[in-house]
């Protein structure tokens, strides 16, 4: 009975660190090192394997704290489950090892975490704070003071590998999916995929040569943003829009004006009439 229970995955629980706990979930190591422990499922048992042999795989031990902790953030991470020896991939987990479901799996996995998803809601359209800022906010979330700077790097790490930091480091933008067939939903709920609006050019009125598929990949992310005409748009969104479409263009294209240092500008202001 002993050696059975050695053989059980640990209670998904942090270790606490000093005397205060954090109340809200967040995972010590990043999310690359999630996907490794995914893939290695993967390369084991196609969908699921045994604890021991996933632990000789990664050349660790069974029983040490260090593995222990890399399957704890794995399953924060969306991508497997455990219980009694086994260790097995979720429908995410499974996703993210098909390198044609990889980039969106990378998204809907980072924001399966609750301090990453909050960060997100709270700050998207915007700029995050530098270092200090951030792991305040993250302590106002429920993040121990001692274990910010931890959970920071984690994040930070986990967000550039996940593409948000793909249009700057200064901010969450869910990156275009690779294929272009397809992008990452990130508004309300769980992430899921959704397949993408096409958008059909006259083809007697120039415009190019060929369809969507001829623009950059950044560039079809952005208009597959835009709403149906005639619907309804609020202005704070409309200037979201702008404001990622100018971070695009930074991205995509040089400036020849010379040492003046220019930048575009969105405002919303209420009429004065």
């Amino acid at each position: 009975m002993e050696a059975e229970k050695k053989l059980e995955a640990p209670a998904d629980k942090q270790p606490p660190k000093g005397r205060t706990q954090s109340t809200i979930e967040f995972p010590y190591l990043d999310q690359e090192n999630s996907h490794q422990i995914a893939t290695a499922v993967h390369e084991i048992g196609g969908s699921g394997c045994d604890w021991d042999q996933l632990a000789a795989h990664l050349k660790q031990a069974a029983q040490g704290g260090g593995f222990r902790l890399r399957l704890i953030c794995a399953k924060q991470f969306g991508l497997v489950t455990y219980d009694r020896g086994k260790v097995a991939l979720t429908s995410l987990g499974l996703r993210i090892v098909d390198p044609q479901q990889q980039r969106a799996a990378k998204v809907e996995s980072f924001l399966q975490v609750a301090l990453y998803k909050a960060i997100y809601e709270k700050f998207r359209g915007g700029t995050l704070p530098p270092v200090a800022g951030l792991e305040r906010e993250m302590t106002a979330l429920g993040v121990a003071p001692k274990q910010a700077d931890k959970a920071r790097q984690a994040f930070q790490r986990s967000a550039k590998y996940a593409g948000f930091f793909e249009f700057g480091s200064d901010r969450l933008v869910p990156p275009p999916n690779s294929t272009g067939q397809g992008q990452a939903s990130v508004d309300g709920g769980k992430p899921q995929i959704v397949e993408s609006p096409r958008y059909e050019r006259d083809s007697s009125g120039g415009g190019g040569s060929g369809g969507d598929d001829d623009l950059h990949p950044f560039i079809r992310g952005l208009l597959q943003k835009l709403p149906e005409p005639e619907s309804e748009w609020s202005i704070e969104a409309r200037a979201k829009w702008l404001i990622t479409a100018a971070n695009i263009f930074d991205l995509m294209y040089s400036d020849s004006g010379g040492d003046d240092q220019k930048f575009i500008s969105v405002e919303v202001s209420k009429s004065g009439r």
